[in-house]
């Protein structure tokens, strides 16, 4: 059975993508999907080499036929969204088109054309890729300028990332999700085995997380809570941790700020793939979140769950649930 790993945060520049890039190095017989579509950036750890390039379509766009367009400004006066253009002289005579970027395909233009000009078109809203790497497939995706299908194409990567791990028997995908609460970080989330949520030690940090484990309740997904760059704020990282105890979430792991994390991802490389002391949180993290993974059931917390890692030089503070 394919078991997939989602690793969010409230907000971006937490280091999601930097510990899905690690455990895709740890883990064996993984696919990895980067579902921040928005602003990819794992492949610049992981080096990809192309092997597919599909188109993704989602919508309609407005077109208008020159052929066909007597100039007579109805489409012009009914647009709501001001996405019709007069031609290139300013003129009406020399026509109207289509500003792909204000449309939103609504096909109100379409429908009232008196010479049916106006035709609607599937939209190409940008493309997703399936790649290799030397920690195995990538599956990933660029958006497209001003799209807004970008929930959609999270769910196209997940789902390519899903199929290709159950034809080539891998027991797991790793996805780097979203950062947020919003469309795409809830096509990331919905129907996975566990969500990893990465918290930073900070006010905003901790209503960040709180919003994301409303989200994963809602979806009934069980929750594992790291902090990263724990050692900036040692209280308010005791803080959060409490928080997401009495919140059901088991807390996994403290990964300490670290320069040579940046060095690495310089080279290309994730963290875990020096010898630097980051690297160390990074691998007592996996390997208690590689623990619940292989835990059989969905949505249950268990109360070793609940109270944390006993293992490891560090035991989160717990209040009563």
């Amino acid at each position: 059975m394919v078991r997939e790993l989602v690793v969010l945060s409230g907000k971006g520049g937490t280091g999601k993508t930097s510990l899905a890039a690690s455990f895709a190095v740890l883990a064996r017989h993984r696919v990895v999907a980067d579902c921040d579509v928005d602003a990819a950036d794992l492949h610049l750890v992981l080096a990809p080499r192309l092997r597919e390039r599909h188109e993704f379509r989602s919508g309609d766009l407005a077109v208008i036929r020159p052929d066909v367009c007597t100039a007579c400004g109805d489409c012009l006066a009914l647009c709501r969204f001001d996405a019709i253009r007069k031609g290139a002289d300013g003129h009406a005579e020399a026509g109207f088109r289509v500003d792909p970027l204000a449309c939103e395909g609504c096909g109100v233009c379409a429908r009232f054309c008196p010479v049916g000009a106006v035709e609607l078109r599937e939209r190409v809203c940008g493309e997703w890729m399936v790649s290799e790497t030397r920690c195995g497939p990538l599956v990933h995706a660029r958006l497209a300028i001003g799209s807004g299908s970008s929930g959609k194409l999270v769910s196209t990567v997940r789902q390519a990332a899903r199929q290709l791990a159950e034809a080539h028997g891998d027991a797991l995908v790793i996805v780097d999700g979203p950062p947020g609460i919003g469309c795409p970080a809830i096509a990331a989330l919905t129907g996975a085995s566990r969500l990893l949520a990465v918290a930073e030690p900070t006010v905003s940090g901790e209503h960040d997380l709180d919003r994301l484990l409303v989200l994963a309740r809602h979806f009934d997904v069980p929750v594992s809570v790291c902090v990263n760059k724990w050692d900036v704020n040692p209280g308010m990282t005791e803080r959060i941790e409490r928080r997401a105890g009495r919140a059901g979430a088991g807390v996994v792991g403290r990964v300490r700020q670290d320069p040579a994390v940046s060095r690495a991802q310089v080279r290309g490389r994730a963290i875990v793939e020096t010898g630097a002391a980051a690297a160390d949180d990074v691998r007592r993290l996996w390997d208690r979140l590689r623990s619940r993974l292989e835990e059989p059931g969905r949505g249950q917390t268990d109360r070793r769950e609940r109270e944390g890692p006993t293992d490891g030089p560090w035991q989160p503070a717990v209040e009563g649930h």
